[in-house]
């Protein structure tokens, strides 16, 4: 990491919050990255997780899927055609599954950032699946943030709306991997996760936001604070590359007035494999499962 950093006791460091405005030509891949994320493998980490939803904690898996592919720029799909204009993208894959009493609930998102020095991810998406109904939202960034959302909720059945270029909470796992001096500190508008957005059921928009990096003993940790919405995102990687992510918390308020409390979500890393996982469909590789720590 290139920013200066102020020692405080107990060896703590954190960086100095200034805002940052990017070159689009100043971003390039190092060879040790080319060799951990281009050797044909996936990195696939399993965690424990306690979930906050209805004012309660819930255990559940999360698992972090991160994949180099190409994807085709104009259909904003995987680019399995040669002739498609495409860019080199880390890929994303975040998935959650935990039960709220007698039904389950299954999160995913997927955000897709390209490798060629862009400002932001390329893609966003996200479902939540659970016996109720399902929603699902997505971002492609063109020359706007064209957004789409559809809901089975009463008054978030489908929404379409546009938004100027700003920093994505979703992309901040991407770049946490990419390049640490390319992650936003200091103070600036960031439209926080699909997740967020859709389990608390607000508006689609910008919120002001408060980056920093933090470093102890251990671990690098980003973390993230949202004044308006009172709610901390610390993310926990390993201090060399290539920064895999060990854990990370999300706190926020549930309830209302003097009912409020503050709750914590947590996922603690489990398993960790490299694997091509898109060869790994016979029954013979269920062992895999095993490896990584998850259910059969």
């Amino acid at each position: 990491m290139k920013r200066l950093l102020t020692i405080f006791t107990f060896s703590i460091l954190i960086i100095s919050c200034t805002d940052r405005e990017f070159n689009r030509n100043d971003f390039s891949l190092t060879e040790d990255f080319k060799d951990y994320w281009y050797s044909g493998k996936a990195e696939i980490t399993t965690y424990d997780l306690e979930q906050s939803r209805y004012g309660e904690l819930r255990k559940g898996t999360a698992t972090l899927i991160y994949v180099t592919e190409d994807f085709s720029i104009t259909e904003q799909v995987k680019a399995d055609d040669a002739t498609l204009s495409k860019a080199s993208v880390l890929k994303l894959n975040s998935t959650k599954n935990f039960n709220t009493g007698i039904y389950p609930y299954s999160i995913m998102q997927s955000s897709f950032f390209p490798l060629n020095g862009n400002d932001h991810a390329l893609k966003i998406a996200a479902s939540v699946q659970e016996w109720c109904g399902q929603v699902y939202m997505q971002l492609n960034n063109r020359e706007d943030f064209d957004i789409s959302s559809h809901s089975y909720f009463a008054g978030e059945a489908d929404q379409y709306l546009k938004l100027n270029p700003i920093n994505l909470e979703n992309e901040i796992w991407n770049l946490l991997r990419i390049d640490l001096d390319r992650v936003p500190v200091g103070s600036f508008k960031m439209l926080p996760s699909f997740e967020f957005i859709r389990l608390q059921h607000i508006a689609v928009r910008p919120f002001e936001a408060e980056g920093q990096f933090i470093t102890s003993e251990r671990y690098h940790i980003y973390q993230l604070f949202y004044p308006e919405l009172n709610r901390t995102l610390k993310i926990y990687l390993n201090k060399s590359a290539p920064y895999t992510i060990e854990r990370w918390e999300e706190s926020a308020p549930v309830g209302n007035g003097e009912q409020s409390e503050i709750l914590t979500t947590t996922a603690t890393k489990k398993a960790r494999l490299r694997t091509d996982y898109w060869n790994k469909n016979s029954n013979k590789d269920l062992h895999l499962r095993e490896k990584l720590e998850l259910d059969q």
